[in-house]
């Protein structure tokens, strides 16, 4: 057994119950504890993540360079057109709308706090042409 066993991905916001919500419905999750001052979801996958109380806390620029990134959070999704309509839908907002390089299409998005995310396509696709 591994000395040290990654736990919960924590997010500190000013409204935990709000983005919990965000990233419960966003990953099909559960709430599986809460307090006054935390929340935590664990998803259908087994992600766990948590979002605690911070009225001092300032939410990253990315991708403006000061304050750029204190966390970043990668999620795989089969397809992005959908995923980024329930994003949108819960209250995310694309950040980079430009088409990535690589084997891979992601797409970045902010959460309602501001925390920055990712979207991947789970499989590669074919070279872009063009």
């Amino acid at each position: 057994m591994a000395l040290v066993v990654a736990g919960v991905v924590v997010l500190d916001c000013a409204e935990p119950e709000k983005l919990a919500l965000f990233y419960k419905e966003l990953l099909e999750a559960e709430q599986t504890d809460a307090t006054a001052n935390r929340v935590e979801i664990r998803g259908a996958e087994g992600t766990r993540m948590a979002f605690r109380r911070d009225m001092t806390a300032t939410p990253p620029s990315w991708p403006r360079p000061e304050n750029s990134l204190q966390v970043h959070l990668d999620f795989h999704v089969d397809d992005l057109d959908e995923a980024e309509r329930r994003v949108v839908a819960l209250g995310g907002r694309p950040l980079d709308t430009k088409e990535a390089s690589g084997p891979f299409e992601e797409r970045g998005y902010a959460d309602p706090a501001g925390h920055s995310f990712t979207l991947r396509r789970t499989r590669a696709t074919a070279p872009k042409s063009g």
